[in-house]
This record gives structure tokens, sequence and C-alpha cells, in this order.
């Protein structure tokens, strides 16, 4: 009966008209206005902004022609090692003496360059097309060095002209000294075999060692130069290491590639 009269009563009592309506809260219009400017800006950078990304793919530091894989034309056992690993010779100049059956034979350079591997010693025996050594193709040893970044063939596509490239170099500390700076200088679009990079690189270990994961493209990048760092080119810290780089030197890449637009992921 309570409940029943107070019911009654409300009915009864006129309506509170005078009172103002109160649609929200201060607060409420602060997170409004922040919502609906927070909208706003990601409608704006959907439409005009772009969403950068990268790929990572192993490298190694050469210079710009290579190496060759060095051969004996014959076969018989070699007496004379002529040349020493790291040593800058012409072409035509002697390696290696082969004794054979008719006589000696004189292993010699197909073209000028470096000795970076000598895979023969004095007296062993080796057959026709033994590989010998391994010459890296440089004229002159101050010759600049490039990266070859082999990346997955299905983001060739994606790689910009001189677009940038961070390198971390096996031999340097990254948190000391940081990563070596690059431009992309040309792209292959035609993927590599474990026999072409071994070409390349004079080494068939290396062919076998980039093609783990499929046939890569071969990403020939350009180093930035610095006149004012020990090695000669350019770090993401001041001065880099206090030493120069060899070639054959491992790293591993990580390449710009071209700018996606978001709004792309939101429009079927």
């Amino acid at each position: 009966m309570q409940f029943r009269q107070q019911a009654l009563a409300k009915l009864q009592s006129p309506e509170e008209l005078d009172l103002p309506v109160r649609f929200a809260r201060p607060q409420g219009w602060l997170v409004l206005s922040v919502t609906v400017v927070a909208i706003a800006a990601a409608s704006v950078w959907a439409v005009t902004g772009s969403v950068a990304s990268t790929v990572g793919a192993p490298a190694i530091l050469t210079h710009g022609e290579g190496s060759y894989i060095l051969q004996s034309p014959v076969a018989g056992q070699v007496t004379a090692v002529l040349a020493r690993q790291g040593e800058q010779l012409p072409a035509d100049a002697p390696v290696l003496k082969v004794r054979t059956a008719q006589g000696s034979t004189v292993v010699r350079t197909v073209a000028a360059g470096r000795i970076t591997g000598l895979a023969a010693t004095i007296g062993q025996i080796i057959q026709t097309g033994a590989n010998v050594a391994a010459v890296e193709k440089v004229a002159k040893p101050d010759d600049p060095l490039y990266a070859t970044v082999y990346v997955p063939a299905e983001n060739a596509a994606s790689i910009p002209a001189d677009a940038t490239v961070d390198l971390t170099v096996s031999s340097v500390p990254t948190q000391t000294y940081g990563v070596l700076r690059g431009h992309v200088k040309s792209v292959d679009r035609s993927a590599q075999s474990p026999q072409q990079i071994a070409a390349f690189l004079g080494d068939s270990q290396l062919g076998e060692q980039f093609t783990k994961k499929g046939r890569p493209v071969a990403v020939l990048v350009k180093l930035d130069r610095s006149s004012s760092t020990k090695s000669g080119y350019k770090w993401s810290s001041k001065d880099g290491p206090p030493f120069h780089l060899s070639s054959m030197t491992m790293a591993s890449g990580s390449i710009r590639l071209s700018d996606q637009r978001p709004v792309d992921w939101l429009l079927p």
C-alpha cells in the first residue's frame, strides 16, 4: 500500500518543466572532442600518409666485379705455390706449378685481381678442373667496396631505385659503432642459382648458403662514402669503427621498400 500511495502522489504532482535539461557533463564533451579530433587525424593520415617497410636479407661486402675461381688446366702434383693469399696480381700471373707426365705446367691468373683463397698446397695431387684459388677482380687495392644483398625474389619488385640500406657488418660491434649506410645501385630482376652466386663470389659454399631458403635476387648496394671516418664509409655513429673494412666480409642488410599508402589496406 505504501508504494502504491507514493506512485499516485507522483502522478498527481506537476512535472518540473522549468528546470533546464542537461545533455552531457563537461567531462563528456571533452572526451567527445578528443575522439572527433583523433578520428579526423586518422582519416587524413589514411589518405595522405604512408607506411615505410623494410626487407632484411644476408649480404656480403665485395668489390663491384666480384671474383672468379681459378681452376687447374692439367692433372698432376703441385710442386710450388707461387702466389700468396691477399697478393694483388696482374692477368696471366703465375699462381701454381704442377708436374705432369709431360713436364711442368704453370697455372696462371685469368684476369687481374687479388688472391682471396688458395686451395692447393705443395705435394697435393690435383685433377684437371680442380679449384686451386679464388681471385677477386679488383684493379687497385683501394677500389671502393660494394655490398651485395641477396633478397627473396618476391621482394625484388618492391625495391625502388636508390633505396636506403642499413648494413650490420659481422666484424663490427653494432652497439658501439652502429650500422653501415648505403643506397641501392641496381637490382638483378632474375633469381640467382647457387652456381651463379658461387661464380660471382668465387666460393661454392656461399652459393649454397645464400640459397638455403630459395633462389634470391642480388641487390648491389653502393656504400656511402665519408672522409671523416677511418673506414672511409658512412655509419650511423659519428666515427664508425677505427679500422678499414675488407672484402668478403659477411653482413646483413635492411632495405627500405617503396612506401605504401595505408588507405590501400582499408579499401577492397
